[in-house]
């Protein structure tokens, strides 16, 4: 059985990377980041996977992490593990998708209800796959 690299998660970084995106995403990863918080509390937040910020719980494969958030121009982008995006595809119709990744247009309202739905999801996806 191959083993998952333990890598330590180091707390912190969030606010420094929402303040080094644009001011006009800014409030949107707020509150995308308020949603995390909401579905997942005491879970560790953190910006050292990927350079992007990140959540865990201890105990679990990947170092417990379960989702992420980003912006990429012109995308605010929430990144969750498979295969949460191919199940909810038809709520996820009108955006852009890859396997792990859906993308929220930055000059439009994120939807804050089908974030949470998402990240429950993959928090779900996580908890229960097989050791």
């Amino acid at each position: 059985m191959r083993r998952n690299k333990v890598v330590s998660i180091v707390p912190g970084g969030v606010d420094e990377y929402i303040s080094r995106c644009p001011k006009e995403a800014q409030g949107k990863l707020k509150k995308i980041r308020a949603a995390i918080k909401q579905v997942a509390p005491g879970s560790i937040e953190t910006v050292s996977y990927f350079q992007m910020p990140g959540y865990s719980y201890e105990g679990y494969d990947y170092n417990g992490m379960f989702v992420w958030f980003s912006f990429k121009k012109p995308d605010i982008r929430l990144h969750v593990r498979p295969p949460v995006i191919q199940d909810h595809k038809k709520e996820l119709a009108a955006y852009i998708t890859t396997k792990a990744i859906a993308s929220f247009p930055a000059d439009q309202e994120v939807p804050i209800a089908l974030v949470k739905k998402l990240v429950k999801a993959s928090l779900k996806a996580m908890k229960n796959k097989p050791s």
